[in-house]
């Protein structure tokens, strides 16, 4: 058997392409934030992370062309080494007085920070506690974390995980754990498929009663939700009992990387222990600096935010209005249930003809029953924009009698 053999036998894509009906990995002419140009057309974008509109803000370009000129293109190193420029220090020190933390550490995308705490920290003899529906970056740092300790004693299971955002099931599963033993309970803050935004609470107090740390995932809801978009957290106003915050620079941040916010202690052993951070290039000058300006933006324009949520919030009850079955959570993802894949790329191809793109959540992504179009908002998007999103998606949904 060659291992090459499942490629060769992996059809579905060409399938799905020959179909006309291929959702992904359609390329970007051009952008300006809430219109981008694709295969010649201006498209209105219904599916991007670029909650505040910042990719396209000229401070934030502006930032870039700087560094690329003071510091080059790249940094040639990792940040253990010689990849360490003033900018990495000091967006770490403003990170840290942002989320009220006393320290930061960046690592080089979003998806690779989980790596660098989740099996950097857990232990043989400790464990994950990890949300069914987390992201696949987290479910990625579990899986090396227990594949770590495995080999250490050959039978350790360091994952454990709980049924989505279900605090009485995390407590059942959390209890049959030795209580001594160190424990990591791990969740996206704003689920990214959903909008849902996790139970924090009551996450807090089963994690007190039972000696467990918090590490919540921030990418969907920082510059979203929470005092001047901090994020779950200070949403929930439970900053102090919330151990840790990781992050991504590649959505309200306008730029590529990530984040994590914790205590010192916490901060300094990671540095010093996770091999994604000692063994990764660090972030290239051009992001950090990008990072930099949009915090500047996000710090000083809170009305962003405000119009973002309002944004999402129009469209949230207005798809619904109109007869489609919408995601109900407060963030500015806004799934559209269609629950049946072909109907979902179907519908995606007709909004994508009639200029509206977004994004198509099949099968194994989604339970079944819960294939959707996922819809997200920026706060650049004007009323213009909302308007036509809502009058292509009712023109269609009807012409394929999703709706009445």
């Amino acid at each position: 058997m060659d291992l090459f053999e499942k490629c060769r036998t992996f059809t579905r894509a060409d399938e799905t392409k020959a179909s006309g009906y291929y959702p992904y990995f359609h390329a970007i002419e051009e952008s300006e934030g809430p219109v981008v140009k694709i295969e010649g057309r201006r498209i209105i974008m219904a599916g991007s992370n670029n909650y505040l509109g910042l990719t396209a803000d000229p401070r934030v370009k502006e930032a870039a062309i700087k560094a690329v000129q003071k510091y080059g293109s790249g940094c040639s190193g990792s940040r253990y080494l010689t990849g360490t420029l003033d900018l990495h220090v000091e967006l770490e020190a403003r990170l840290a007085k942002f989320f009220g933390k006393e320290d930061c550490l960046l690592y080089s995308t979003g998806y690779q920070t989980a790596q660098g705490i989740i099996p950097t920290l857990v232990q043989r003899g400790e464990y994950v506690v990890s949300d069914k529906d987390n992201h696949a970056c987290i479910v990625a740092g579990n899986l090396m974390a227990n594949g770590a300790n495995a080999l250490v004693d050959g039978s350790a299971q360091t994952i454990v995980r709980y049924k989505h955002n279900d605090m009485k099931h995390l407590e059942s599963v959390i209890s049959k754990l030795p209580l001594e033993a160190p424990k990591l309970i791990v969740s996206d803050g704003v689920f990214s498929t959903s909008g849902e935004i996790v139970d924090l609470p009551r996450m807090v107090k089963v994690a007190k009663k039972y000696n467990a740390r918090i590490l919540i995932d921030d990418a969907h809801a920082v510059g979203v939700i929470g005092k001047g978009g901090r994020g779950t957290a200070s949403h929930y106003g439970l900053e102090n009992e919330t151990d840790m915050t990781m992050g991504t620079f590649s959505k309200t941040f306008a730029s590529l990387g990530g984040f994590v916010v914790a205590d010192r202690v916490v901060i300094n052993y990671l540095k010093h222990h996770a091999p994604a951070l000692i063994f990764s290039a660090s972030p290239t000058p051009a992001s950090v600096a990008s990072a930099l300006a949009a915090l500047d933006i996000l710090e000083t324009e809170p009305w962003r935010i405000d119009k973002l949520m309002r944004n999402a919030r129009k469209m949230r009850e207005e798809l619904r209005a109109i007869g489609f079955r919408v995601g109900e959570h407060d963030s500015a993802v806004v799934p559209v249930i269609i629950g049946d894949t072909e109907k979902v790329l179907v519908m995606w191809r007709h909004l994508f003809d009639a200029g509206v793109f977004v994004n198509a959540f099949i099968r194994p992504g989604v339970p079944p029953g819960m294939e959707m179009l996922r819809t997200s908002y920026m706060a650049t998007h004007e009323d213009e924009h909302l308007d036509k999103i809502l009058d292509v998606f009712a023109t269609v949904g009807k012409r394929l009698g999703i709706i009445n």
